[in-house]
């Protein structure tokens, strides 16, 4: 039975969202279809990323939802490609893309 041997992994992949480039703060703003489960395909982009964003917020208006989501750690580049994704979910009716404002920075208090 031969010896065991360390398994030589190659080095992680470069992520080529970082090179050179600055992280920011993003809002987007969704308008959908109030469908069951649009709110999770949306989030779904970001979870697949390993990305957890620091505010959502969902508001229901007769049949449509108006989603906001608020996330750091992005490329504006990465930023826009994920808007893009967005846009191309089935009822989604608008995406909008926007440094996020200082008003977010604000932690939110959980209703009692």
């Amino acid at each position: 039975m031969p010896h065991l041997e360390a398994v030589n992994t190659p080095p992680a992949r470069a992520d080529v969202w970082n090179i050179s480039n600055g992280h920011c703060r993003v809002h987007y703003q969704l308008l959908a279809e109030a469908e069951p489960d649009v709110l999770c395909r949306a989030l779904n982009l970001f979870a697949m990323q390993f990305l957890t964003p620091q505010q959502v917020n969902v508001q229901r208006m007769d049949d449509l939802l108006s989603v906001d989501i608020v996330i750091d750690g992005l490329t504006w580049h990465r930023a826009q490609v994920i808007a893009e994704k967005l846009r191309n979910l089935i009822s989604v009716c608008s995406v909008e893309l926007q440094a996020a404002d200082s008003a977010w920075d604000e932690p939110v208090q959980a209703a009692g």
